[in-house]
């Protein structure tokens, strides 16, 4: 490769690194031209699934400022997924593929700059989708809403029933009160009426 060429190569690749919201190493030794555009077609639009030289791929790394626990993972045949999206979704597709097809080996990568071993990839790939949590977080503010739509309708009804309840309350105090004052009154002229009856 001629040095131009790999100037070019070397400066794509950094541009991947640094793009990228993470990078999944594979060994693709073995693996058909067919298979590996049946996987780059799982991974979809968001990822980029690239067979890339060790060496050349060791200095855009460094130059992306990865740290040498990921640079260490180059050895044999390498192809990296490159990221630009959801990386659970991408884990998955890589994880299902693997499963699928023994030859793809995942050996590491990175997310959000920090490494990650295999068995890290992996435990990534059993997270649900950014999707998957989206649409349940919007159920759950949607049931939230709900239930807050609930209690704002209930309000008017719990007020008139509690308005209902003091008047009611009232009305009876207001009746407890008058009875008393209207024996009152009835002893009255009968007490008078004896003041004013003759001494014998």
């Amino acid at each position: 490769m001629a040095k131009a060429d790999k100037a070019t190569a070397i400066a794509e690749l950094k541009n991947d690194f640094e793009s990228s919201n993470g990078a999944v190493l594979t060994e693709y030794r073995g693996l058909t031209v067919a298979q590996l555009k049946e996987l780059r077609t799982n991974l979809g639009e968001n990822a980029k699934f690239a067979v890339v030289k060790n060496t050349l791929t060791k200095i855009a790394a460094n130059d992306a400022g990865l740290d040498e626990e990921f640079k260490n993972l180059l050895e044999g045949p390498s192809a990296i997924a490159f990221v630009q999206g959801d990386v659970v979704e991408a884990a998955k597709g890589l994880r299902d593929f693997a499963k699928a097809n023994p030859l793809l080996v995942i050996k590491g990568g990175f997310i959000d700059g920090k490494s990650m071993d295999a068995s890290e990839i992996n435990q990534l790939a059993d997270l649900e989708s950014r999707e998957v949590l989206l649409a349940k977080l919007a159920g759950a503010m949607q049931a939230s809403m709900a239930n807050a739509a609930a209690l704002f309708n209930a309000l008017p009804t719990k007020a008139a029933q509690l308005a209902e309840a003091l008047r009611a309350k009232r009305e009876e105090a207001g009746e407890t009160a008058e009875a008393p004052a209207a024996d009152a009154a009835a002893e009255a002229p009968a007490e008078a009426a004896a003041d004013e009856a003759p001494a014998e």
